[in-house]
């Protein structure tokens, strides 16, 4: 059952519910891939501005930065601003980018990763300012940049390079309005095989680098059986995403195989574990094996780049961070969250997994609608998540205070 509370928070979403279905469609409506996201950027900022919070700013890399509150203990409010891109067109039901309000749901890219977050999470702050902040608490909004391209790369700048450190942080990435404390690591791995060149028609004279890869690709597929399994995060995974090769022309012996790997690392698995089976797999021979790095510019212009190494990370559940968010949900939702995980990886593998900073995640929206056509979420539950959001600083400070 709602408690008064709950009920009190609910009423004063509800009445933002427009304000709220507004800024997520106008969002929504504005094309940003990561490094493109400035006029979704300035539009957030905009949001932020008519809603009174401080310091509004974007940070060097384009993020869009605010503030409530000017207390010690420090909150993270944190959900990416960029989006994959469309694929098919003709695959969506709706314009991607219409924002379109239909039966009750909002739908577009990024209707579910992970503009729904940056909206409640501004609505939640405005209602929490209204009600008053908890003393000695300090609530800071992000809307990251450049996660789709390289995730946990927008938090990292923002902590390490402007010295904005919290004492924890909240996830907007979707998780049906349940509690998630964690996911798998991931790593992108390249395998390259060399070759020597020479005309297709007497191709015995040269060696095939594709032919050397092949025999190696097989081998991983066979590895990805055997990794290790977690009973919370599940099991650890590695699978070909990318593959091409060098050739002087379509009539000749490729000199050179290039295959990238998807590597997801379950609880027990590390970096150097995963390099070490590609490297001890039957066919690797002559191999060269190599994890990638990212590199790319920010749409201010700041260049940006990081090893495609994205940690493992995992909160207790009896951390006080996952039980406040868990008694924020419930009071509004009138049960108990669930309590899980992503299957797919955040802006927490730099929080939690490199800096170990209590991470947790708390959206609207299904997860398994990321990335896919016709990506939606319930204005219902955008009303819900408000709510929460203005609860979470309540609860957080008694709790993780007194831990």
């Amino acid at each position: 059952m709602t408690t008064k509370r709950g009920s009190e928070v609910l009423a004063a979403a509800k009445r933002y519910e427009k304000e709220i279905v507004r800024f997520l469609r106008e969002m929504v409506a504005i094309p940003a891939e990561s490094g493109r996201e400035r006029a979704r950027c300035e539009r957030v900022k905009a949001e932020y501005e008519a809603l009174g919070f401080a310091d509004v700013r974007f940070d060097g890399i384009g993020s869009v930065v605010a503030r409530v509150g000017e207390g010690p203990f420090v909150i993270m409010m944190d959900g990416h601003v960029d989006c994959v891109g469309v694929g098919d067109p003709q695959a969506w039901t709706y314009d991607p980018f219409a924002g379109k309000l239909e039966g009750g749901r909002v739908h577009g890219r990024g209707a579910v990763d992970e503009l729904p977050g940056i909206a409640c999470m501004a609505y939640g702050a405005r209602i929490l300012a209204e009600r008053g902040l908890p003393a000695g608490v300090q609530l800071v909004l992000v809307a990251s940049v450049l996660e789709e391209a390289c995730d946990g790369f927008p938090l990292m700048h923002l902590i390490e390079t402007e010295g904005v450190r919290p004492d924890a942080v909240v996830l907007g990435e979707p998780t049906n309005l349940d509690v998630y404390r964690g996911h798998r690591g991931r790593m992108a791995i390249e395998v390259v095989t060399k070759g020597i060149s020479a005309h297709g028609a007497h191709c015995e004279r040269g060696v095939n680098a594709v032919y050397k890869m092949a025999p190696i690709v097989a081998d991983i597929e066979a590895l990805n059986t055997t990794l290790r399994e977690d009973a919370f995060l599940g099991k650890g995974t590695v699978t070909v995403s990318f593959i091409d090769c060098k050739t002087p022309s379509l009539n000749a012996v490729p000199n050179e195989a290039r295959i990238v790997l998807d590597r997801r690392l379950t609880a027990g698995e590390s970096p150097e574990s995963a390099l070490e089976e590609i490297g001890a797999l039957p066919h690797i021979g002559d191999a060269e094996v190599r994890v990638l790095s990212w590199e790319g510019e920010a749409w201010t212009g700041a260049p940006a780049r990081q090893e495609q190494v994205f940690p493992t990370w995992v909160l207790p559940e009896a951390h006080p961070l996952v039980q406040g968010v868990a008694a924020a949900a419930q009071d509004v939702l009138g049960r108990p969250p669930a309590i899980s995980r992503w299957v797919f990886s955040t802006n927490g593998v730099a929080t939690m997994g490199r800096l170990g900073i209590p991470t947790i995640g708390f959206a609207p929206g299904r997860e398994e609608l990321a990335h896919t056509a016709d990506e939606w979420v319930e204005v219902a539950d955008l009303v819900t998540a408000a709510a929460v959001y203005s609860l979470i600083p309540e609860e957080l400070v008694q709790r993780m205070k007194k831990s």
